[in-house]
């Protein structure tokens, strides 16, 4: 047989052990959580609410103990600053694009493909 067969009847196999012990430790596993629940006086109510107690203390301290940051404007764009043979366009933020990279791999500069005035 050829290798993908077998490694293909092997997932399979793996696939039928890992749903067996799935269902064996499927019933166990929420006994032990509701014993978890019950010990921590977790309700389901407490699982469903997006802002648990806990969380909110969490972030008031995260709050307090972070520096204040300069907002920064959202939705700002940038004018671009190459363009390149098919109309693709770069602001020179960030890292260089695939086609920029590839003309300057084949020999070009990242100068040739710069827009006059940017």
């Amino acid at each position: 047989m050829s290798k993908l067969i077998d490694l293909q009847n092997q997932i399979a196999n793996l696939q039928k052990q890992a749903d067996e012990i799935r269902s064996k430790e499927f019933q166990a596993t929420i006994v032990e959580i509701r014993q978890k629940m019950q010990a921590f006086g977790i309700t389901v109510k407490d699982l469903q609410s997006t802002k648990s107690k806990l969380g909110r203390k969490a972030k008031a301290v995260a709050v307090k103990s972070a520096k204040p940051v300069k907002a920064k404007k959202a939705g700002s764009t940038v004018a671009a600053k190459y363009r390149g043979p098919n109309g693709e366009t770069w602001t020179g933020r960030g890292l260089m694009p695939k086609w920029l990279a590839a003309l300057v791999a084949a020999g070009g500069t990242k100068e040739q493909y710069l827009i006059a005035g940017a």
